[in-house]
């Protein structure tokens, strides 16, 4: 059900936070870079939309766990912690 709901934030968190990537942040600049300022509005807007979700927080973080390649724990965040980490840095890259 999420994952079709939410098949772009899906898409975006499985082509970038994989097991291929040297680090979090190196993949989201990859991904700033890569991307148009209205792919990146989009991205932000996808975001939020899942963040407001009305879902119990544990199914959100399965989701994210499902789709992302990290292990929350070493970075010392939840994985929404993370997620909410990620659209900040997407909303300074397009100010």
């Amino acid at each position: 059900m999420l994952d079709e709901k939410f098949e772009r934030l899906r898409n975006f968190l499985l082509a970038y936070f994989n097991q291929d990537i040297e680090s979090p942040e190196g993949a989201l600049q990859e991904y700033i870079e890569e991307n148009t300022k209205k792919r990146i509005l989009i991205t932000i807007e996808e975001i939020d939309k899942f963040l407001c979700e009305d879902l119990p927080q544990q199914d959100k973080e399965q989701f994210m766990e499902d789709n992302c390649d990290l292990y929350f724990p070493a970075l010392q965040l939840t994985p929404i912690e993370w997620l909410k980490y990620i659209q900040d840095e997407l909303k300074k890259a397009v100010d």
